[in-house]
């Protein structure tokens, strides 16, 4: 199939040529004649296979097919997590409509509100931005949410996490008057997602893509053990050295971060970093230093594992595991992106270890040690303690049965 073949306008056509892309992905092809319709849509793909485009796609469209007749706000609302998404969003907004009239803006926390104003002072047709900024431009009355005709959510489950949810429902009373939803996540799985959707959503298509092999993310996946702190630091010294063409780090707090960066430029190695609580013109550089291959190696802490689309990602290596399973997946799915090849390497110490099983019955795929010449361990992979904690059980209630008898 191709995008002619979507029924997508000429001019959409000839922007997604121009940016590579010639036939749509698996979720695209679903959600697009769908939301064409007029339909609220529920929908969920893997990482990396095109959700983005998915939903600006048919909002562009729209557009395109019934423009705006008088001057206004904004028509399509598009809400994002976190600021990086904010912007990667709206960066392929204006790529996708760049032969059209369409206005896009975006606003999100960390830029000067009076940036936002001739933002939201312009005729939008779409907006992207953070809940939390957006909303307090609608409680100080300098955003108008009554002409939006479509509110879309991308990583909704992250919004959850994230404690949006309220805010959200707030934002979207607000333009009580759209005639269309579209919520995406990385997965439906779980109440918190499917009771948003019922809030939400109107009747909605649920579409769960399920991509072909050359879609998926191609990512390799291993593991070294450490015996310690400085054994880790060592591997890692090694694999940036002499394994990757980009990577991004993972650790797991700011001040870790800041630590492995000092370690880091001790050893001759320059980073870029992304961590919370940064000032939005940081982030944009940082992001901007490694998009353009400057800096090929950025520190990150989880603020950056979700959204972040940069092309062309060798290796995601886990400094620190995640606590849970399901954000190692958001993690190492900055690697492998749209059918590429990727690396993940995770550096394990013992009390990492119960992780490392976590991690291989989520995903159902197992993952296997690797040594690398002149750092093998010299300590062996402890025993998982899930294992001791069912022979204890087990032990408790043979106790219990006595006692009972």
């Amino acid at each position: 199939m191709t995008f002619e073949q979507l029924e997508l306008d000429d001019d959409l056509c000839r922007a997604l040529a121009d940016m590579g892309l010639t036939r749509p992905t698996t979720i695209q092809s679903m959600v697009v004649p769908v939301a064409m319709d007029g339909k609220d849509v529920l929908a969920s793909a893997p990482t990396g296979t095109g959700k983005t485009l998915g939903f600006l796609l048919p909002a562009c469209q729209f557009l395109l097919d019934f423009p705006r007749k008088q001057p206004g706000a904004t028509r399509i609302l598009v809400l994002t997590p976190t600021r990086e998404l904010a912007l990667q969003v709206y960066e392929q907004a204006v790529a996708v409509s760049r032969y059209t009239d369409i206005v896009c803006g975006v606003i999100t926390g960390g830029i000067n509100y009076g940036t936002d104003k001739e933002t939201l002072s312009q005729n939008l047709d779409i907006l992207v931005a953070t809940p939390g900024r957006l909303f307090e431009h609608i409680e100080q009355e300098t955003a108008d949410c009554r002409d939006i005709e479509c509110l879309i959510l991308d990583e909704a489950d992250r919004m959850l996490d994230m404690g949006f949810s309220s805010i959200v429902n707030q934002i979207a009373s607000e333009a009580r008057w759209r005639k269309q939803n579209m919520l995406f996540s990385a997965t439906l799985e779980g109440a918190g997602v499917r009771h948003f959707a019922e809030d939400l959503l109107n009747e909605p298509e649920v579409i769960e893509a399920d991509p072909p092999r050359r879609e998926k993310a191609k990512i390799h996946q291993w593991y070294h053990l450490a015996d310690d702190l400085e054994h880790k630091l060592a591997l890692l010294e090694k694999i940036l050295k002499e394994q990757i063409t980009s990577a991004i780090v993972f650790v797991k707090t700011r001040e870790r971060l800041q630590w492995l960066r000092e370690q880091l430029q001790k050893r001759g190695l320059m980073v870029c970093y992304l961590q919370g609580e940064m000032p939005q013109d940081k982030r944009i550089a940082a992001l901007a230093s490694f998009k353009s291959g400057k800096l090929n190696i950025l520190l990150a802490t989880d603020v950056a594992a979700r959204g972040i689309d940069v092309p062309n990602v060798s290796h995601v290596i886990n400094f620190d595991m995640p606590r849970k399973a399901d954000v190692y997946v958001h993690r190492i799915g900055r690697t492998g992106r749209a059918g590429a090849k990727g690396t993940a390497i995770s550096l394990i110490e013992a009390h990492d270890f119960e992780m490392i099983g976590k991690v291989c019955r989520y995903m159902d795929e197992p993952m296997k040690a690797r040594f690398v010449d002149g750092l093998r361990p010299k300590h062996k992979a402890p025993e998982i303690k899930a294992k001791k904690k069912k022979a204890k059980s087990s032990k408790t209630a043979k106790k219990a049965k006595k006692k009972k008898g």
